[in-house]
């Protein structure tokens, strides 16, 4: 495995355990009210955000380099 696909990988397993953990504790936060589990959700999902133009922008950028 290249190191292109696995940062792909890497990204992309990033990307869906943020967007669960602030899905998570989003719910957390509705259900006991604790501010800090609204702060923890929405950073989770500004990390989560962040992501996917980075994501984006590293696909361009190695555009050219195998995935093997």
């Amino acid at each position: 495995m290249s190191l292109k696909a696995f940062h792909l990988f890497f990204m992309t397993v990033s990307l869906v355990f943020s967007i669960a953990f602030g899905l998570w504790a989003f719910r957390a936060y509705r259900a006991d009210g604790q501010t800090m589990n609204l702060v923890l959700s929405v950073a989770s999902m500004l990390f989560a955000a962040l992501l996917i133009p980075y994501g984006i922008w590293f696909l361009k950028k190695l555009r050219n380099v195998s995935y093997i």
